[in-house]
């Protein structure tokens, strides 16, 4: 018996041989996709629940391999006409650490139900602002995670490294911007080495596997600049202890590339780059360090329109794709991608890249849609699982309206998912066989969706206030 039958849909499979199925269905039986075919092939009345598609686009459920959680209550505050450093150290950090656990949970709250709505069913958070005298705001945010339904990682941010002087210096001269906010001390959040290890190792016995399998925790040195080199060899090998991955933010701006060897090269000596490594960013890299990734098999989360925001520049995205390294694509900050949506990011990414090479033929739409789906399945170590509808992996999946006036006409799904859809248009989700979203309603969470953004509205408000904005 069939537990649940997605049909009369243009079934978008991102199998190796990415199979268009044009009047297709996905049956699922429990928490596993168990045949995926034409729908005269599927008896609907074999199933106990059936979810008709109306001719809209099944696809994957989206995998977002980088993003960023908290800060999404400071969507829209002091974050115009900033670069990296100024935006970091005198909007994201000092609003994050004015959070209290309920906001923190609220924030999850908002961001698991903005991403339900863009079709994400899994995604990777990097929380780089982590005070390890206890748990208070991480397990709110965990527990959110585990109600909603989808998948989550949780990217546990480990320092154990201070600021150098003269990067001391630069910051209290951006600071000085600011004068009113309440800024943290930049050793804030530096720990032992042994001592953020330990944590992170509890937290992974304590977590990972949770929420019925959908829940992961991994090491997250949180960038170079703050991270010993027994750090990283420390993460690396708690990934391979407790067989997840780790993740770090690599060269996003100029300013981090000042030593004589650049940031790839420094984590290839440290024994950091391999299979369980996913580096974010890589903006300020060269075609040697592209070189090193291909051949030690790291993946790389791309962040286009959050590194547009800040005016960081473009990574060789482009290059890393031709050298065969695995890339997803993420939406990181969403106060600077400003929405947890990748099929808004994806049409800019795409186009992008085309203007700035001057080359239509780079990033084709199959290319970019992979890199929300089986690539960046893969980029998580999880592309035998996720990222594609083949029986035997897990059910997640999407369903999308295409019956809208800037989706039509629709000869080529992928195409119109890539460049037309806005991200609106995702009608169902179905996380592990569950369906956690349908006509456009979140069934995983118990909210009334308008008390909701109040609720929200309300604490972003005050939170700006207890930061010490005017």
């Amino acid at each position: 018996m069939t537990d649940l039958l997605v049909t009369n849909g243009r079934v978008v499979t991102q199998d190796p041989e990415r199979t268009m199925i044009e009047d297709g269905a996905v049956a699922v039986e429990g928490q596993t996709i168990a045949a995926v075919g034409p729908a005269a092939e599927f008896v609907a009345a074999d199933a106990d629940h059936v979810i008709d598609a109306e001719g809209g686009a099944i696809i994957p459920g989206l995998v977002n391999p980088h993003t960023h959680v908290s800060d999404i209550l400071l969507r829209g505050s002091f974050a115009e006409d900033r670069g990296l450093l100024d935006w970091l150290y005198n909007v994201k950090r000092p609003g994050t650490l004015a959070m209290a656990p309920e906001d923190h949970a609220l924030a999850a709250t908002l961001y698991c139900v903005e991403a339900i709505r863009a079709g994400v069913t899994t995604f990777v958070e990097n929380d780089t602002e982590v005070l390890w005298d206890d748990w208070s705001t991480i397990e709110p945010k965990l527990d959110v995670y585990d109600r909603s339904g989808i998948r989550n990682v949780y990217g546990a941010g480990m320092v154990d490294r201070a600021a150098v002087p003269e990067f001391q210096e630069l910051v209290e001269d951006i600071q000085a911007r600011e004068p009113d906010v309440d800024h943290p001390p930049l050793d804030i959040f530096v720990e032992e080495t042994e001592a953020v290890v330990d944590e992170v190792a509890s937290l992974i016995e304590a977590y990972d596997g949770s929420a019925d399998g959908r829940q992961a925790v991994w090491p997250a040195p949180v960038v170079v600049e703050t991270t010993t080199n027994e750090g990283f060899r420390r993460a690396y090998e708690l990934a391979e202890e407790y067989d997840v991955m780790t993740t770090v933010h690599v060269a996003e701006a100029e300013a981090e590339e000042s030593r004589d060897i650049s940031s790839i090269e420094y984590l290839r000596n440290v024994d950091y780059l391999g299979e369980r490594a996913l580096l974010g960013h890589c903006v300020q890299i060269e075609a040697s360090d592209v070189r090193l990734l291909a051949r030690s098999g790291t993946s790389v989360a791309h962040n286009y329109m959050a590194n547009m925001r800040l005016a960081t520049g473009y990574a060789p995205a482009v290059e890393m794709l031709d050298a065969g390294v695995t890339v997803g694509l993420g939406t990181d900050n969403s106060i600077l991608s400003d929405t947890v949506n990748p099929l808004g990011d994806v049409r800019a990414m795409a186009g992008g890249h085309k203007g700035y090479h001057r080359d239509p033929g780079v990033v084709p739409a199959q290319q970019a849609f992979d890199m929300l789906t089986i690539d960046a399945a893969r980029a998580i170590g999880r592309g035998d699982e996720l990222g594609s509808l083949e029986p035997g992996k897990r059910a997640d999946l999407a369903v999308v309206d295409l019956d809208h006036p800037h989706l039509t006409p629709c000869p080529d799904p992928v195409f119109a998912l890539v460049h037309a859809a806005q991200g609106l248009e995702v009608d169902t989700v179905v996380c592990d066989g569950s369906v956690v979203m349908a006509d456009r309603e979140i069934r995983s969470f118990d909210i009334d969706p308008d008390d909701l953004l109040s609720r929200a509205t309300a604490a972003a408000t005050e939170i700006v206030e207890r930061t010490g904005y005017e």
